[in-house]
């Protein structure tokens, strides 16, 4: 990885020191900015003593100074809030957050699945509905105020093969936009600020659709590695599984288009993308085997959620939905 100079270090606080957390943490400290991650226990510990150890591409690894606290109020106001910790700790870690911000401050939510915010946009189909499979209380909503927010999503592959150790191993690509469309200038600054650091980033004047573009993926490949084990290149491989996550996948290319949004791809299209990223371990199956609650609700649960809104019959979602939830409530780890 090669540095790149900033000559106006932000200030950035990252929310969630797990793998994407610290990927995101250790490509913005490098490029010069003062960054502060939101952590605890023994991630928090390895933090402050060993710093973020990093590895990337295959590269040696690099330990990287990064401050980190176990509460925002040690950290105080940010520029940019990235929120990239799992769905279902949002409503809970949500209501503390608010030393982080100003009346300037961005939050840019880089969460797997559908966020809250999702139908908060007027003029939309399911305008004003809140995703109970998201924020069931409304507690992160009432703490993350819906002007302050910019929508944001990560392809890329990174584990945490031990506390306070991030390998990235594929991917490298963030979109940023405005939850209610169009371009606009915090937008491209934050994503210029991202991409000078390496970070791949863009952005984009649908970021509802892009957000719906990523769930294509993660909505059947997390699921059924869950139940299968398998990474995403042997699922595809197989015959059967292969044709089970197309039809999943076109059941929710369908709901998408019918909540209005843009999605310029087809089925064949996005499995040949997953299929080209090789052998990746799904963020769900690598919860499951570390023993961690897994995102059911937030990737599957809200496009059930949605698709029962307006009418949409999803018999394959719902069908993996119920399997998956039944595996993981068995291994102690949903609801």
């Amino acid at each position: 990885m090669n540095p790149v100079a900033t000559a106006h270090p932000r200030r950035i606080g990252i929310v969630g020191a797990g793998a994407i957390g610290g990927h995101l943490a250790a490509r913005l400290a490098s490029a010069g900015h003062e960054v502060t991650l939101l952590a605890r226990g023994a991630t928090l510990e390895a933090l402050r003593t060993r710093g973020l150890r990093y590895t990337t591409g295959g590269q040696p690894e690099q330990r990287i100074a990064v401050r980190a606290e176990s509460a925002p109020q040690a950290m105080g106001p940010q520029e940019l809030v990235v929120l990239a910790l799992k769905s279902q700790a949002l409503p809970v870690v949500a209501p503390t957050l608010g030393p982080l911000f100003d009346e300037r401050t961005v939050a840019l939510t880089m969460n797997n699945g559908l966020p809250w915010w999702y139908f908060h946009v007027p003029g939309q189909p399911l305008e004003g509905r809140s995703l109970r499979t998201v924020d069931a209380d409304g507690a992160t909503a009432r703490a993350i105020a819906f002007p302050r927010v910019l929508g944001g999503t990560i392809m890329a592959s990174c584990h945490c093969p031990e506390p306070g150790v991030v390998v990235h191993s594929a991917g490298a690509r963030i979109v940023v936009g405005e939850p209610a469309g169009g371009l606009s200038e915090r937008a491209s600054l934050w994503s210029a600020v991202l991409a000078d650091a390496g970070l791949g980033a863009v952005a984009s004047a649908q970021i509802r659709s892009d957000i719906w573009l990523k769930l294509l993926g993660n909505v059947c490949a997390n699921p059924l590695s869950l139940l299968t084990g398998a990474t995403t290149d042997r699922m595809l491989d197989d015959a059967g599984v292969s044709a089970l996550f197309a039809a999943m996948m076109e059941e929710c290319i369908a709901l998408g288009r019918r909540l209005g949004l843009t999605l310029e791809t087809t089925t064949e299209q996005r499995m040949t993308q997953t299929r080209q990223l090789g052998a990746i371990r799904s963020s769900m199956l690598q919860d499951l085997e570390a023993g961690r609650r897994v995102e059911l609700d937030a990737i599957l649960g809200a496009a059930i959620e949605c698709a029962q809104a307006v009418g949409q019959p999803v018999p394959r979602l719902q069908d993996v939905f119920a399997l998956a939830c039944l595996r993981a409530g068995s291994a102690g780890l949903y609801p």
